[in-house]
């Protein structure tokens, strides 16, 4: 008698299933967290001990890299974008896209709930007196977790169109240059895919959330913009041997015949 097969056997041991639950996994916890992080705003050069830069763009002077801490984590999004593209085709990084936003709003809707709860007395007012600096202190933590956690619906609403924009022309320009290179020049169709993406999320999200939410003037809107762009081309650059080493990865893991099988449904 022929055993029937299971069906959740075969979900834990197929590896193209395997392999898109573990990308999906990291591609929306990276979308979710850089949601999160975006609020804080760092010094890169601060951060890696050099003296600050000073730009000026239109009109705009003693411009740094001051930038919000999502921006560390949107590259890896984006390179987690072409990767999934590369295997699983167009179809699957729309899924996710539209995925990661629905999470994303679902996670701040719950966020505003939390925020929207009556504090305990000990929890707002005590726990923010440890240690011994004094000057550490929180005086009312409900008031700092409201502030940090309570992003203004323009960066909101800015960063998910900006992402939905940046995704679709991500994976457009992708297989435009993949049907122009076929399997070869991986690191241009990755990279200047990013590159184009990141060009428009850039400003995308900064004309929604400031200049449209914030009244902000369009010249610092556009100053900042560049700044940004000039640190997220770079971060795209360097992060090009990783895109060569996931590749590898992923290839050894599926095997080549799996593996050629996969990228070739996936272009078509």
């Amino acid at each position: 008698m022929i055993a029937k097969p299971n069906i959740l056997d075969s979900l834990h041991t197929n590896k193209p299933f395997r392999l898109f639950l573990l990308l999906a996994g990291f591609f929306i916890a990276n979308a979710l967290v850089a949601e999160f992080v975006g609020v804080k705003i760092f010094s890169f050069e601060k951060t890696m001990g050099i003296l600050p830069f000073s730009f000026s763009f239109f009109g705009e002077e003693n411009l740094g890299f001051n930038l919000t801490a999502g921006v560390v984590l949107w590259p890896v999004v984006f390179i987690m974008t072409d990767i999934i593209n590369e295997y699983f085709g167009m179809k699957s990084v729309r899924l996710l896209s539209y995925l990661a936003v629905g999470l994303i709003i679902y996670a701040f809707v719950m966020v505003y709930f939390a925020i929207g709860l009556e504090p305990n007395d000990w929890w707002q007012y005590e726990s923010g007196k440890l240690g011994s600096d004094s000057s550490k202190h929180v005086k009312d933590m409900d008031l700092s977790f409201n502030k940090i956690m309570g992003q203004g619906l323009w960066i909101i609403g800015g960063s998910m169109v900006a992402f939905l924009i940046g995704q679709i022309v991500d994976v457009a320009i992708f297989h435009r240059i993949k049907k122009m290179t076929g399997e070869r020049m991986v690191w241009l169709r990755a990279t200047g895919s990013t590159l184009i993406s990141q060009f428009i999320d850039s400003y995308v999200v900064l004309i929604i959330a400031f200049y449209i939410g914030a009244e902000w003037s369009l010249t610092m809107v556009l100053a900042i913009g560049t700044v940004n762009l000039i640190y997220k081309f770079i971060v795209a650059i360097l992060l090009t041997p990783a895109i060569y080493l996931a590749h590898g990865i992923i290839d050894r893991y599926l095997g080549k015949e799996l593996s050629d099988k996969m990228k070739a449904e996936a272009a078509a």
